[in-house]
């Protein structure tokens, strides 16, 4: 649709302690954003890693690779926190680009990108969010597989079990979301939470309105480790489901 036209992409990326795997996303995220601009060249597209309370060397890979492509920029919190990370993030680029306008249309042509720093995204991965935002959605929710490396066969099959690509899916993944700015906005953005605020957002857009679309052309592969940087989350998930392989199936960000 012309209304739904966009002229720039923000990829916000929360990062703590992922020096091992931060290499993997940071080639894949450039491999998606030098696509978007063959494909677009007139787009802008800006990525912010947030470093939060980091003790590893993810600061010097960040650095790194931000000394060599200007498109990506950095800050450091120390929030403790995935929801409070992508808040900050988001709301940099926002005042970079915006220079604090609360500019409706503005706002409106601005696509929001989110993923994770253990996480390794499609080269098609902007390209099709392009695509699909221009064709109606206010909102994007992919799917996300363990590494098939970090997992043992019975385990992903397990999870295959409770996790389909197919359109219309129920779960909700921080690892591949994308948001248009105008609707991040109007429903207050991610929850300062430590867990589930990619979930609290989804809820937040159905709730008022705004356009979701679940669908398994966007899929990105996350660590598949046990042990994560909080107790919970994806990485408790994991735990939970070899315990009980006949986990449910909730739509809970998982």
């Amino acid at each position: 649709m012309a209304d739904d036209f966009l002229d720039t992409i923000l990829v916000v990326v929360p990062v703590r302690d992922e020096a091992e795997l931060l290499h993997g996303c940071l080639e894949h995220l450039q491999r998606a954003m030098d696509q978007a601009r063959l494909t677009r060249p007139a787009i802008r597209v800006h990525l912010c890693m947030v470093l939060d309370h980091c003790r590893d060397s993810s600061g010097a890979v960040a650095a790194a690779a931000a000394a060599g492509d200007p498109r990506i920029t950095l800050i450091s919190v120390d929030f403790g926190s995935v929801g409070a990370s992508r808040r900050a993030g988001i709301a940099d680029l926002l005042k970079t680009i915006t220079n604090d306008a609360d500019d409706e249309a503005l706002l409106h042509r601005i696509w929001i990108a989110c993923t994770d720093a253990d996480t390794r995204v499609p080269a098609h991965w902007l390209t099709t969010s392009i695509a699909l935002a221009e064709s109606g959605s206010d909102a994007i929710a992919g799917t996300v597989e363990p590494d098939r490396a970090d997992l043992d066969q019975e385990l992903f099959a397990a999870w295959a079990r409770e996790h389909h690509r197919h359109e219309g899916h129920k779960h909700v993944h921080g690892a591949n979301l994308g948001v248009r700015a105008s609707a991040y906005r109007a429903v207050g953005g991610f929850d300062p939470v430590p867990l589930h605020e990619d979930a609290l957002l989804v809820h937040k857009l159905r709730r008022d309105g705004f356009r979701v679309l679940s669908t398994g052309r966007l899929h990105a592969v996350t660590s598949g480790r046990a042990r994560g940087r909080v107790s919970t989350g994806f990485a408790g998930y994991l735990r939970d489901l070899a315990r009980a392989p006949a986990a449910r199936e909730d739509g809970q960000s998982t």
